[in-house]
């Protein structure tokens, strides 16, 4: 299978392609998306709640990110790598946004840099794009907002917030970023965005309009239980099975069945 870039995924909205996006944070699970033929693996930052236990996203650093972006590249050969900046590591000046976003993809590995946000944030997307590194957008619910938004609630729904919402998306592409994510937006919405734009939409709770999708990976195979979002689909509920797996291996353990001849040396 042919290496995914920005450039590809360009090709399949203009085909008609539909384009699947998952997230990873290691090495092993990359591997496996690769296997399955994922066009975009995302190192995001709901790893600081499916993997760090935190409540939300807001205190996933850059080395957090980083630090998981160097794993699933080792991990990864297909598919476009795109890396999550996480709260505050572009939102204060562009310094520290055009380091942040160097740092991921000439150290960390990755091919390109998400980022939340719409008006507030054109010049700092302008300014990384003009340093040759691709950014993917972000607009709807945007998590890393979540204290002024009020919480996790779909956005776009009254006349004035979904124009707002297509004015952004509209600039974005006129800023240069070669795909966007539409998180939490009504599909008619939704539908109306990606039928003006040229660039791919990708959508999180969007509605089937988008040209792909995109699911949190633990979310998607039932290994994190704290809550299930309306708009996640379980293609496998793994949770369960782990958690079986493991009692009988403590059990074996216990009464003396494990290990037994055959998995020990002679």
């Amino acid at each position: 299978m042919d290496k995914i870039t920005t450039t590809k995924l360009k090709e399949m909205k203009q085909k008609g392609e539909r384009i699947a996006m998952l997230t990873a944070y290691d090495f092993s699970t990359a591997k496996m998306l690769n296997k399955a033929g994922i066009d975009v693996i995302l190192v995001g930052d709901s790893l600081g709640m499916v993997k760090l236990g935190y409540e939300n996203t807001l205190p996933v650093t850059v080395e957090d990110i980083f630090y998981h972006c160097r794993a699933v590249k080792r991990g990864n050969s297909r598919a476009l790598l795109v890396a999550d900046m996480p709260f505050m590591s572009y939102e204060a000046n562009k310094k520290d946004a055009l380091y942040n976003a160097g740092k991921m993809v000439k150290e960390g590995g990755a091919e390109a840099v998400k980022i939340e946000g719409g008006s507030e944030y054109f010049d700092t997307i302008r300014a990384i794009i003009k340093t040759k590194i691709p950014v993917m957008g972000h607009l709807g619910l945007t998590p890393q907002s979540i204290n002024q938004l009020g919480g996790f609630k779909v956005q776009g729904r009254d006349e004035e917030k979904a124009e707002k919402i297509i004015s952004e998306a509209l600039e974005l592409e006129k800023y240069g970023v070669f795909a966007l994510v539409l998180e939490c937006v009504p599909e008619k919405l939704s539908e109306a965005i990606t039928k003006k734009l040229s660039i791919p939409t990708i959508g999180i709770g969007a509605g089937a309009a988008c040209d792909g999708q995109v699911l949190v990976t633990d979310d998607m195979l039932g290994l994190f239980g704290e809550f299930k979002p309306k708009f996640v689909k379980q293609y496998a509920n793994l949770g369960p099975q782990i958690i079986e797996a493991v009692k009988n291996y403590r059990d074996e353990v216990k009464e003396g069945k494990f290990p037994s001849e055959e998995h020990s040396y002679k």
